[in-house]
C-alpha cells in the first residue's frame, strides 16, 4: 500500500502548482491547443493504431497505446524499450505533429526546462477503469531532460511518489487542459495513475488521452 497526500489545488503562482523540486502542475496549459492536440492524435493513430502492450511478465496493459515521432516506446514478452519502427507495421512511427512539439517546448520552459525538443511522444488512452502502475520513466537516453505530460479528456488522479516505489505518493486531480512536466531532482520519481472513473467529455468521449512526450534518443 502506498500513502497518499492531497496535493493543494490552488497552490502555485499563474495556474503552476509545485509537486516537488523540478516538478509541477500547469493547470490549463494545452486547453486551447487541445482541438488540434486531439486532430493531430486521430492522425497519428489511423497510421499506428491504438493496441494494448503486454509486459514482460506476460500482463496485457489496460492502457491502449500508440507513439508519434523518429522513436516509439514498446513493451512486450522481451522487456521495455524504444525502437525506430512500429511492430505491427514495421513502418517508421508516425512523425511528430508539430502541434506536440510547440506545447512540449513552451510547457517544458514554463517549467524551467527551456530547450526541450521531444523526438518521442507515448499516446495512452484510458478507458473507464483502465490505471497505470507506479513505474519510473527510465528508457531514456538522457536523464538530463524532462518528461511532458499532457491531460485531455475525462479527469483522472495522478499519482506522483519518490525515487522509490514504497515512497508516499501524492494524489494529483488532473482535468481536460493540465500538463504536468517532471525533470531535474525529480526526473526517475515514480508515478502512475489510478483506476479512470466513469463520464463523458465532449471533447474525447468516454475516455481520457494523456500524451507523455520524452527526448529518449
Amino acid at each position: 500500500m502506498h500513502a497518499d497526500s492531497q496535493t493543494d489545488l490552488f497552490a502555485g503562482d499563474g495556474g503552476v502548482v509545485m509537486l516537488a523540486d523540478g516538478a509541477c502542475v500547469l493547470r490549463g496549459f494545452a486547453t486551447q491547443a487541445s482541438a488540434a492536440l486531439l486532430d493531430a492524435i486521430d492522425t497519428v493513430t489511423t497510421i499506428a493504431p491504438w493496441r494494448h502492450m503486454v509486459v514482460p511478465g506476460g500482463r496485457r496493459m489496460s492502457v491502449a497505446m500508440s507513439n508519434a515521432g523518429a522513436l516509439g516506446w514498446n513493451s512486450d514478452a522481451r522487456g521495455y524499450r524504444y525502437a525506430t519502427l512500429d511492430p505491427l507495421s514495421e513502418a517508421p512511427w508516425p512523425p511528430m505533429p508539430a502541434a506536440f512539439t510547440q506545447l512540449a517546448r513552451d510547457a517544458a520552459a514554463r517549467a524551467g526546462f527551456a530547450g526541450f525538443e521531444p523526438d518521442a511522444c507515448l499516446i495512452n488512452r484510458y478507458a473507464p477503469g483502465a490505471r497505470l502502475s507506479l513505474h519510473q520513466d527510465r528508457d531514456e537516453r538522457d536523464f538530463s531532460q524532462p518528461i511532458v505530460s499532457v491531460s485531455l479528456g475525462l479527469p483522472a488522479v495522478f499519482l506522483f511518489g519518490g525515487p522509490k516505489r514504497a515512497d508516499p505518493t501524492q494524489a494529483v486531480p488532473l482535468q481536460h487542459g493540465d500538463v504536468v512536466v517532471w525533470g531535474g531532482p525529480s526526473r526517475l520519481r515514480f508515478h502512475g495513475v489510478r483506476p479512470l472513473a466513469d463520464g463523458e467529455h465532449p471533447a474525447t468521449g468516454r475516455c481520457r488521452i494523456n500524451l507523455t512526450l520524452r527526448r529518449a534518443g
